[in-house]
């Protein structure tokens, strides 16, 4: 079946799309799928978002291949600009479900450790490192179950592949991680980290904009059994 794009909105105004980017799909060409045409990206679709404009929206930040829920689409050129900005100055409050085998011994806490390529032929692959940039990921506990717990993440900065390098240096890798985690390369659960929610300040009159993405499915037994109920309030508000 051909991929909806439309059936994924979340958010449009005149300004800005919200969409819920399935886990799995690019959202763009990268390396590994060069010029391919049979390589799919989220980036083939965008034309049917237009909704009336002359120009497709366009990505205002992006997410990993593996990683689904909540991306920003900026619909014309000053949105993308002032969204850049929102997005480069740290006023976006971004919330990530992850579900991370074993788990913290608290509830609450932060990691605050620098990134720098792994291998500067491979950019995304990155690796703790004094000599590299700061990066500061502030966790929560939600649930716990054998073996697993829930958490709240919030990227403080924005560094590639930063909430999966911080959690496995803090002993808890993500589920589903066949790069910094335990998960084989072919055949694992899918990794668990899900772009829950946004609060993004568009307009200086209003309250931020607050979007959330429901929990894809292949994190829903993982999520249940560290607790969560998908009719909770928290369940649909992404907190």
């Amino acid at each position: 079946m051909p991929f909806d794009i439309v059936s994924c909105l979340l958010y449009r105004d005149a300004l800005m799309l919200v969409i819920d980017k399935p886990a799995g799909m690019p959202v763009h060409p990268g390396p590994r799928s060069g010029t391919a045409t049979s390589d799919e990206t989220l980036s083939d679709h965008l034309d049917a978002l237009r909704f009336g404009l002359p120009r497709r929206p366009e990505l205002a930040h992006r997410l990993d291949r593996d990683t689904s829920g909540c991306l920003v689409l900026g619909r014309h050129r000053k949105a993308l600009d002032k969204l850049g900005r929102l997005f480069q100055s740290g006023k976006v409050e971004k919330t990530y479900w992850a579900i991370v085998e074993g788990g913290p011994a608290g509830d609450a806490g932060e990691i605050d450790l620098p990134l720098a390529p792994r291998d500067p032929a491979r950019g995304w692959w990155m690796k703790v490192d004094a000599a590299g940039q700061p990066a500061l990921t502030r966790w929560r506990v939600l649930g716990r179950g054998e073996g697993l717990a829930w958490l709240a993440l919030t990227p403080v900065t924005g560094r590639t592949h930063q909430l999966r390098v911080h959690c496995a240096a803090a002993g808890f890798p993500i589920l589903g991680d066949a790069i910094y985690g335990n998960a084989p390369r072919i055949g694992g659960p899918g990794l668990h980290l899900h772009a829950a929610a946004l609060a993004i300040p568009l307009y200086p009159s209003r309250e931020a904009v607050r979007i959330a993405a429901p929990a894809p499915p292949h994190m829903h037994a993982a999520l249940r059994a560290a607790g969560w109920c998908a009719t909770s309030p928290d369940a649909v508000a992404g907190r």
